[in-house]
C-alpha cells in the first residue's frame, strides 16, 4: 500500500475517520488493556501503513470510546447470531474494520459495504476471512440502498444484524431519518440495527476533535433524545442503549447524571433498534 498522505488525499473528509477506529482496534490495547479487542486484522494492516499512530494514540478518550463500542458491537452480534445462526449481517459504512473476525458462527454471513472510495481501498488491502464474506459498494444517502444491496426483506426471511458506527453522525438529520425508516420498512421481523450517537452538545464541533478535525468532517446528526431514533417509522423499538460512561465507573454515572437533564442524551452511547 502507499503511504497514507496518498490515501487522505484520494479520499473525501469523513472517509478519512477510517484510520481512527482502525488505530484504535490495533494498537488501542496498549493504552487500555482491559479493552484490548485483539484485533489481528488491524494490527497487520497498521504494519503495512506509513502511518504517525502517536496523534490518534494520543486522544485516548476517543481510543477508549472505540475500544468500548467494539466490545458492544462483539456482544450484540454474538447474541444475535447466536439466536439466528444462519442469518446474514450487514456492516454499512465498513471503512476498514473487520467485524467478522469475531462474529464468523460458521454458518452465518457477513456484507461490507462502504462508499466505492472505501471500497476500492479496502479491495487493495484488506481481504475477506472465509468465502461467506462479501462486500458491496453503498451510498447511504441515496434512497433505496437496502434492495440496491440486494438485503432480505419481508416476514419470510430471517432477520439480518446491521451494524452502523461512526456513519451516521456525518449524516443530515433528515438523512438519518431516512436511512432508520428504510431499514424500518425493508427488513424482516427480528432484525437489529446497531449504531452510535452524540450528544447534541457535539453537533458542529468535530473541528475541536483531536482526530477527527484534521480530517475534515463535521458532526451533524446528534440526537436530543432516544424518541427521534424511534418515530422515524411505526416499526423501530429501542432495544438497548449503553452509555460510554459505563467506562469511568461511579465518575462517569456521576457526570452523566449531571449533563442528562440538559443534554437529553449520553454524550456517547450505542443504541439497538429492532423491528
Amino acid at each position: 500500500m502507499n503511504s497514507v498522505d496518498d490515501l487522505q488525499d484520494t479520499l473525501p473528509p469523513v472517509c478519512r475517520t477510517l484510520l481512527i477506529p482502525l488505530v484504535a482496534r490495533a494498537r488501542g490495547g496498549e493504552c487500555f488493556p482491559g479493552l484490548a479487542c485483539d484485533d489481528t486484522a488491524a494490527a497487520h494492516l497498521i504494519d503495512q501503513l506509513d502511518l504517525d499512530l502517536q496523534p490518534y494514540l494520543q486522544d485516548r478518550a476517543t481510543v477508549q470510546n472505540i475500544l468500548w463500542r467494539t466490545r458492544v458491537i462483539q456482544e450484540a452480534g454474538k447474541d444475535f447470531f447466536h439466536e439466528h445462526p444462519d442469518s446474514l449481517g450487514v456492516n454499512l459504512g465498513c471503512g476498514l474494520s473487520q467485524h467478522f473476525q469475531w462474529l464468523d458462527q460458521g454458518s452465518n454471513r457477513w456484507l461490507d459495504s462502504d462508499l466505492p472510495e472505501v471500497m476500492a481501498l479496502r479491495a487493495r488491502c484488506l481481504a475477506a476471512d472465509t468465502p461467506r464474506q462479501h462486500h458491496a459498494e453503498l451510498d447511504l444517502r441515496t434512497p433505496g440502498w437496502w434492495q440496491r444491496l440486494g438485503l432480505p426483506s419481508g416476514p419470510a426471511h430471517k432477520p439480518v444484524f446491521v451494524l452502523c458506527e461512526g456513519v451516521l453522525m456525518y449524516l443530515q438529520p433528515q438523512q438519518v431519518q431516512a436511512v432508520l425508516a428504510e431499514f424500518a420498512e425493508q427488513a424482516p421481523p427480528g432484525s437489529q440495527m446497531v449504531l452510535d450517537t452524540m450528544s447534541q452538545v457535539g453537533r458542529g464541533m468535530a473541528r475541536l476533535h483531536p482526530t477527527v478535525g484534521p480530517t475534515g468532517a463535521q458532526f451533524l446528526w446528534c440526537p436530543a433524545s432516544n424518541d427521534e431514533l424511534t418515530h422515524a417509522h411505526p416499526r423501530l423499538r429501542l432495544r438497548h442503549s449503553r452509555s460510554v460512561a459505563e467506562c469511568y465507573g461511579w465518575l462517569g454515572a456521576v457526570t452523566e447524571a449531571c449533563w442528562m437533564p440538559w443534554t437529553g442524551t449520553p454524550m456517547y452511547a450505542m443504541v439497538t433498534l429492532t423491528v
